[in-house]
């Protein structure tokens, strides 16, 4: 049973285009949490991005320990935790859902629980309502999932070799302002047809057929079109990384982060040419983390 440790865990993409609320893809931002067992509850935030969240038991990281830990009859010991994110909130980079996976791989080492990787997934996924960004998060790389209510479902997939490319607006874009905008049903012409891009997707990443996938990403019908409006730079942020050979440009997650899928070694420059555009944005440069959660350092 671990006592202290250092554990870092991947930020996440979720949907990439059509696969909404099913796929998931790690990359690498990272929160990275410093934590010792305590005789009370407390946590501390190193990073400008984290300030404003609870120090004491009602922080997300806690809530989510306590409730693993209870789910197994064990008490969940107290903390310290200290934590340093470049992870931006509200942007639909999976801040939260790393917040889960870390509160989650805590109360594992911490509790002595043991979990699965199935178990770690029904929990994470309880707290998240589906399985994308917490997936990537536990797990690393690109997975695909479903959430069935109890339980959940997950494959990971090959980690795609591409160049990621996060266009990040001045605003944030909540998921459930996001989400309202979405409409309450689909025909069945536009469900058929979102869920065949959906399939296209997948096969085409297993393939390794980046071109497919970046034009299957770009053909969303289930999101997107609903959203386009909340990002003013979402449409020429695509098409200005297309004319600059990208596979595809998307939304990323609910926004209001824009994300382009690149080939490797052309990122760096259609980054620059987004920089040049939107000033007021910033852009990084990201990879694929094929890892996931990583306790850096650890004590008995």
């Amino acid at each position: 049973m671990m006592s202290s440790g250092l554990l870092k865990v991947p930020a996440s993409t979720a949907n990439l285009g059509p696969g909404f609320d099913s796929i998931g893809l790690a990359f690498s931002l990272y929160l990275t949490v410093e934590v010792k067992k305590a005789d009370r509850w407390a946590f501390s935030h190193r990073s400008a991005l984290l300030n404003g969240l609870p120090e004491d038991e009602q922080h997300l990281i806690a809530v989510v320990a306590k409730k693993t830990a209870e789910l197994r009859s064990v008490v969940m010991p107290p903390i310290e935790a200290i934590l340093e994110s470049d992870i931006p909130l509200a942007r639909g980079l999976g801040s939260s859902a790393a917040a889960i996976a870390a509160g989650i791989e805590i109360a594992d080492k911490f509790a002595g629980l043991q979990l699965t990787d199935a178990e770690k997934l029904n929990i994470g996924d309880q707290f998240e309502g589906h399985p994308d960004n917490i997936g990537a998060s536990l797990f690393g790389g690109m997975v695909c999932g479903v959430s069935l209510g109890e339980t959940a479902e997950m494959v990971k997939l090959p980690a795609p070799d591409i160049d990621l490319i996060a266009l990040i607006p001045p605003y944030e874009l909540k998921t459930e302002d996001a989400r309202n905008v979405l409409p309450a049903s689909f025909s069945r012409k536009d469900a058929v047809l979102g869920s065949a891009v959906s399939n296209m997707l997948v096969a085409a990443f297993m393939q390794h057929d980046y071109e497919t996938a970046g034009r299957m990403m770009e053909r969303d019908v289930f999101h997107e079109p609903f959203r386009t409006s909340l990002i003013k730079e979402f449409v020429p942020a695509r098409e200005l990384a297309r004319s600059h050979g990208a596979y595809a440009t998307v939304i990323s997650g609910a926004g209001s982060t824009v994300l382009t899928v690149a080939p490797h070694g052309k990122g760096q420059g259609i980054a620059g040419q987004l920089r040049e555009k939107f000033n007021d944005c910033d852009v990084l440069e990201l990879s694929v983390d094929s890892i996931g959660p990583e306790w850096i350092q650890s004590g008995e």
